[in-house]
């Protein structure tokens, strides 16, 4: 998550505020010397157009999985990045167990949103990748589903600096299919654009005034985010119309590189989120001795995240009181524990040495066996140690 950790010499220059290395992005790259296609397709090519049809992996669990969007504001803070804007207004996706066969498909992005994105990571019209395409691509989610029976622990996810929620999607759908109700936050003004209540798609406030990314200032925001999040889903007059499906004492976060940190930061703050995930980023700050008692589990990229790694997982480590994991992913890229390097394998550009979907079964696995042990009591021999079925999940330290 360090700036320019993950971005080439092109990609710094023209997108640099995209990525700084805390999110996947569609222009994210697998080492600092290597350029994606996206970076380098020269203004006058004359290469056909490729046509992109996006499909995300099925859910592997027993449930479908239902998707209604929510708006909610935060009438008690104004929003931190553009206070002109008034109260911090945020878009959550809401994905739960489902009956199979019910709803209709759920598109992936808005139009804005996907307009908003192909912007902000410069992708050529050549790549096939248009707002309609990247709006629709397959999600395995469906709007409107008739939710499951009973109660479900509920798991709030965080997207990396500069992504919108919806790269996380592949994750959430997995952990909808195995019985967690997932609340997925968009982060206004710090992504390429979230769809508000009023119909409005603001682009990222911060991505290009480096003078205001503090990272930890971020991650706390970020904590205030997701505990207003957690008030509205699970206290009183909820915001949500199957806020019933909750279960309130049963409560995790995951997140992917910022946000990553900012279940950290969550953590520390609000003592009802009761297990953490960060996926390959660094904490801002790093957790000290005796903040974190609880389960959490660390699952990063072993080139930047193994035990004796340059990044400050080793610090976080050593203070983590509880239950705690650190798996780190051999092949593995910045945004492999995304949706990213798989949408981008689709529309023909190069990958990591990790196949793109082996990352998101990998993610998806001990992921869930994580919050399965954790939330739901249920022990999974996936997380005992090396598994022959994942060589390239690595246990550390």
């Amino acid at each position: 998550m360090k700036r320019n950790r993950r971005i080439s010499a092109v990609a710094g220059l023209a997108l640099a505020a995209l990525v700084t290395g805390t999110g996947a992005g569609f222009a994210a790259t697998t080492t600092p010397s290597a350029t994606r296609a996206f970076d380098t397709v020269p203004a006058t090519a004359t290469a056909p157009t490729r046509v992109f049809h996006g499909t995300l992996p099925a859910p592997t669990g027993l449930y479908a999985a239902g998707e209604d969007v929510i708006h909610l504001t935060d009438a008690s803070r104004p929003d931190p990045w553009v206070p002109s804007s008034g109260p911090r207004q945020l878009t959550v996706t809401m994905v739960y167990p489902a009956v199979p066969g019910t709803g209709a498909p759920a598109p992936y992005m808005t139009l804005a949103e996907a307009a908003g994105h192909i912007q902000r990571a410069n992708i050529p019209a050549s790549s096939g990748i248009t707002p309609q395409t990247l709006s629709s691509v397959t999600t395995h989610a469906f709007d409107g589903a008739r939710p499951q029976r009973g109660k479900h622990p509920l798991v709030v996810l965080s997207p990396g600096f500069g992504d919108p929620r919806m790269v996380l999607t592949s994750l959430a759908t997995d952990l909808a299919s195995h019985g967690y109700v997932v609340a997925l936050v968009g982060h206004t003004h710090e992504d390429s654009g979230e769809t508000l209540a009023n119909g409005q798609t603001p682009p990222c406030a911060i991505c290009d005034d480096p003078a205001r990314l503090d990272y930890n200032v971020v991650a706390a925001s970020r904590a205030r985010d997701e505990s207003f999040v957690i008030d509205r889903l699970t206290h009183g007059n909820t915001a949500w119309r199957l806020a019933h499906l909750i279960d309130k004492h049963e409560i995790g976060m995951a997140g992917h590189s910022i946000g990553g940190a900012s279940a950290a930061a969550t953590m520390i703050a609000d003592p009802r989120v009761r297990a953490g995930v960060n996926m390959d980023g660094s904490f801002f700050p790093a957790p000290l001795p005796g903040q974190i008692n609880r389960p959490f589990l660390m699952l990063g990229s072993a080139d930047y995240h193994s035990a004796g790694g340059r990044d400050n997982w080793g610090q976080a480590w050593a203070a983590l009181g509880g239950y705690k994991k650190w798996l780190a992913v051999t092949g593995a890229n910045h945004p492999s524990f995304t949706d990213v390097d798989l949408l981008e394998e689709q529309a023909g550009f190069p990958t990591p040495p990790l196949d793109p979907e082996r990352g998101i079964v990998i993610t998806r696995e001990y992921v869930t066996a994580f919050f399965d042990q954790t939330l739901k009591g249920i022990h999974r021999p996936l997380l005992d140690g090396p598994s022959p079925n994942n060589p390239e999940v690595l246990f550390q330290p």
